[in-house]
């Protein structure tokens, strides 16, 4: 198997498939808790997105079993049979406290696969690093043994911390198995992963870093400004980053943004994303609820800003890390 990558690709452990250095969040598709999804936009629209995607040569999509209530799966699964251009999958398993045993995590993936009409998919991360009445060790084996009957092809966490990395990673190993992802929240306003020790023990094991909310829910596609502000809807309304004073904090870090973006004829959100792309061995998995936001976010890719440019973004969002 090639395991060649380059700056724009990622793979998932040694001997495992690359993907693409950008994937599509699936968050918002059938979820109405938090997103709007029957209201502004419905199922036509992330069809769309997901159809957009896949021309612009992005095929990796994250979804988990509690987006929507399942429903987030059901629609990618739905989609997948409408197309024959192959599509990469990864999911999540969420430790609820009353999953307590191997078999919790066999029922859990099989009721996804079912969803998503797959007999096996790439990825299956842990939503959560819980421990209620599972522990650790009986959950990374019950995932193991998923690789080994080939339901799954890489094992991944997702808001583990570093120490919680190097234990999940160690009870893979015993099992000849890599730690493939973790997945967390990272942008040029949430560089926390930079200073917590999750970035560099990412690097000394070999983890690739998804990068969920990487624009910040829309903060750093230059869309909210003072100029012209507009209390904005649904979620963001309670968000205290979406006021009139959180939009002051980072006047500086959307007008550098902008400036290098107008250099390349980008936007300011493409730009955002590539200084992840950029930090090497992260993937940004931005949402797109239409085909336009898709193809946004697939633009990012096929180009890169240069070392000064990343460094001026860095300068600029210091006070983030």
């Amino acid at each position: 198997m090639n395991t060649q990558t380059t700056p724009q690709t990622i793979a998932l452990g040694p001997d495992a498939p690359i993907i693409p250095a950008l994937g599509v969040g699936t968050w918002s598709w059938g979820d109405s808790l938090y997103w709007s999804y029957g209201a502004d936009y419905g199922t036509d629209q992330v069809r769309e997105a997901f159809q957009a995607s896949l021309d612009a040569g992005v095929k990796f999509f994250d979804t988990a079993e509690i987006y929507g209530f399942g429903e987030s799966e059901k629609l990618l699964g739905q989609f997948m049979q409408e197309t024959d251009q192959p599509v990469q999958i990864a999911t999540k398993y969420f430790p609820l406290p009353w999953r307590f045993s191997a078999q919790a995590v066999a029922d859990a993936l099989t009721a996804s696969l079912k969803r998503l009409q797959v007999g096996s998919i790439l990825l299956y991360q842990v939503h959560w690093p819980f421990d209620f009445l599972m522990s650790q060790k009986t959950l990374m084996n019950a995932l193991a043994d998923e690789v080994k009957q080939g339901r799954i092809t890489a094992v991944g966490v997702s808001n583990y911390s570093a120490k919680q990395m190097r234990t999940a990673h160690q009870y893979l190993a015993e099992r000849g198995i890599p730690l493939a992802v973790n997945q967390v929240q990272y942008s040029l306003l949430a560089r926390q992963i930079e200073t917590n020790g999750v970035l560099q023990t990412a690097r000394e094991l070999g983890v690739a870093i998804l990068a969920y909310c990487p624009l910040a829910q829309g903060l750093l596609t230059g869309k909210y400004n003072l100029q012209d502000y507009q209390k904005p809807n649904g979620a963001r309304r309670i968000d205290p980053r979406f006021s009139k004073n959180g939009l002051v904090k980072i006047e500086l870090v959307v007008k550098t943004l902008r400036q290098i973006a107008e250099k390349y004829d980008r936007t300011c959100a493409q730009v955002a994303l590539n200084w992840l792309i950029a930090q090497g061995g992260v993937a940004p998995i931005p949402g797109a609820k239409n085909a336009e936001q898709a193809r946004q976010n697939a633009a990012a890719l096929g180009w890169e800003i240069t070392p000064e440019e990343r460094e001026q973004l860095s300068l600029a969002t210091l006070s983030w890390r």
